[in-house]
């Protein structure tokens, strides 16, 4: 299986298609790893080089208690692959770290899509009553430890939404939702500090010259769909997808509709 040794990690990534292709790099949410891209990646190869990596802290990379910088890592992975620009695709923490990297090394990012994600720097959002509750009971499980049961309500409040409840939905869905989650239980007490970009990317996105594809679920949490709005307002070539029917991880949930969205935006841009 491959990895690639950074400072401090042993990062598992995974590539698909020609390497002459276009290249994309995919850039998972925080409660999944680079399996919840599985859906989109054979027909996405056809015509493109993907690239995707599980980050510190997720799915089959190691890491030991260092500084690093989760931008740093992406362009470590590109370099070693010989790859000078990228069409960044991240979902939720993955949108953030793409996001980021747009703005710190424009001249490596050909195109930037985010998913239920929001710029670093973003003002803190009011909760509505149920969302106030939910990440209450998160915090009470931090704290007690309970991993396992930790991975399993992140999971019920991201990918379900506060609004939606478990057994209205597809169950298929469902247990891919908690599989995600689950394989991170055994990261949960590792250690590693994360560089922030400096200054943060919220007042530096209107920056961005990439085309930028901005999507979210009708269902996702408050600050989420705030997040979503400032965005498809402030990066000059935003187009902005909203999917109904759906909270956080929508290429999970939807991954045919997701994949339509995607491929034609990428055909639009000659991307």
């Amino acid at each position: 299986m491959p990895h690639l040794d950074m400072p401090g990690a042993s990062l598992y990534y995974e590539t698909a298609g020609g390497a002459s292709s276009p290249a994309l790099l995919l850039i998972h949410a925080g409660i999944a790893s680079l399996r919840m891209w599985d859906p989109q990646v054979d027909t996405l190869a056809r015509d493109h080089y993907v690239i995707r990596f599980d980050t510190r802290g997720f799915g089959q990379t190691s890491q030991s208690d260092v500084e690093f910088s989760n931008r740093a890592d992406a362009l470590g992975l590109l370099d070693h692959l010989g790859v000078e620009r990228a069409t960044l695709i991240g979902c939720s923490r993955g949108g953030a770290i793409a996001i980021d990297l747009a703005v710190e090394s424009p001249e490596r990012v050909a195109g930037l899509v985010t998913i239920g994600s929001g710029p670093s720097g973003f003002p803190e959002i009011e909760l509505t009553a149920e969302e106030d509750r939910r990440f209450d009971e998160l915090d009470a499980v931090f704290e007690a430890g309970d991993w396992v049961e930790l991975a399993r309500l992140e999971a019920s409040l991201w990918d379900f939404g506060p609004l939606r409840r478990e057994h209205d939905l597809d169950p298929d869905f469902v247990s891919q939702a908690y599989a995600l989650n689950r394989v991170n239980v055994v990261h949960a007490e590792e250690v590693s500090t994360p560089l922030p970009l400096d200054p943060p990317a919220y007042d530096r996105v209107v920056d961005i010259e990439a085309p930028a594809l901005v999507m979210v679920g009708e269902y996702d949490i408050t600050p989420a769909l705030a997040q979503y709005e400032y965005l498809v307002d402030s990066i000059p070539n935003a187009t902005g997808c909203i999917f109904h029917d759906a909270a956080h991880i929508p290429s999970v949930e939807h991954p045919a509709e997701f994949l339509h969205v995607l491929s034609d935006w990428l055909a639009e841009w000659g991307l």
